[in-house]
């Protein structure tokens, strides 16, 4: 049975679409008050009806999180509606999924500086890091409060693009050193790591796409909820502290937790041994290997940088 999280305030960033809209309706189906933002009137209007219907209580608000007053005044409204309370802040409003994969093949020195880095890491890093200031505020008062960055091992070794990578390693390093900051006023920030994500411009260009190859890693992708229940789980859990400042896959909750995707299916782990065999071409191996044998996280950290 999946954990209620009746009177909690949470917002989602960019939840017109993808994983935004996928946490928000997690969350709302918990019982949780929604606040939800997003550019387009329709996109929003549309998540907010499926989380009425879904039991939870939705406050659409159209904005653009890349202009600073609007996210001010969005922290302003939260604040004056929910008596100074604000639970679960998620960080996920991005305006650079179009930049990325229009610059592949590129490398970083051959794109517009300015305009990959702003489109990237605008609404994006820099967003993430104004919101969690925002959010901090209220939720120091009441010493209670859960931030989530949603982040990708992009953060770890290159992915897409130069710009992308710093991006998400900074929201790791937002995570870890903002927990730092917070854990004596018992609020927690972790970084969230989903895997392949099968959302609606992925299915559209990527996997409606016979000749891409990277339709392959996303045919066995998470559907755009399963970090949605990961959060909601992850709100819930009394040991909650214990986990702040950490990057934490999706995938590696959801064994802690055990939920599944809605049709009892378990997207794919890149951390289980036999899928890194099989990805890599060895699938007879990969069938002998069970699937509780995963790749360590110190193995993965020391994956990473270099000294």
């Amino acid at each position: 049975m999946s954990p209620t999280l009746n009177g909690k305030v949470c917002l989602v960033t960019g939840a017109c679409r993808g994983i935004g809209k996928g946490i928000a309706l997690q969350l709302g189906e918990a019982g949780a008050i929604v606040y939800i933002t997003g550019r387009t009137k329709a996109n929003l209007d549309e998540c907010a009806s499926e989380i009425k219907a879904r039991g939870g209580h939705p406050v659409p608000i159209q904005m653009d999180h890349g202009i600073d007053t609007d996210v001010e005044k969005l922290f302003q409204k939260i604040s004056a509606e929910q008596s100074g309370k604000l639970d679960i802040l998620v960080n996920n409003a991005y305006a650079g999924v179009n930049t990325i994969f229009t610059s592949t093949g590129k490398k970083f020195y051959e794109t517009d500086p300015t305009e990959t880095w702003d489109c990237i890491n605008g609404v994006g890093l820099r967003g993430h890091y104004h919101c969690t200031v925002l959010a901090s505020r209220i939720m120091v008062q009441r010493k209670q409060g859960l931030i989530v960055n949603v982040s990708s091992s992009g953060g770890m070794r290159y992915l897409f693009n130069v710009a992308y990578g710093i991006g998400k390693a900074g929201c790791d390093r937002m995570a870890a050193d903002c927990g730092h900051e917070l854990r004596k006023s018992n609020v927690a920030m972790v970084s969230l790591w989903p895997g392949p994500v099968k959302t609606e411009y992925i299915q559209e260009k990527v996997m409606g796409d016979p000749t891409n190859p990277m339709g392959k890693m996303f045919a066995k992708g998470e559907t755009i909820e399963f970090a949605g229940k990961a959060i909601v789980h992850l709100a819930a859990d009394p040991n909650m502290m214990a986990k702040t400042g950490k990057i934490l896959n999706t995938a590696d909750l959801a064994n802690e937790y055990s939920f599944t995707e809605n049709d009892g299916t378990v997207p794919i782990d890149f951390r289980q041994v036999n899928t890194l065999l099989a990805y890599g071409g060895y699938t007879w191996m990969a069938s002998l290997v069970p699937n509780f044998l995963k790749v360590p996280l110190w193995i993965m950290h020391f994956g990473s940088y270099k000294f």
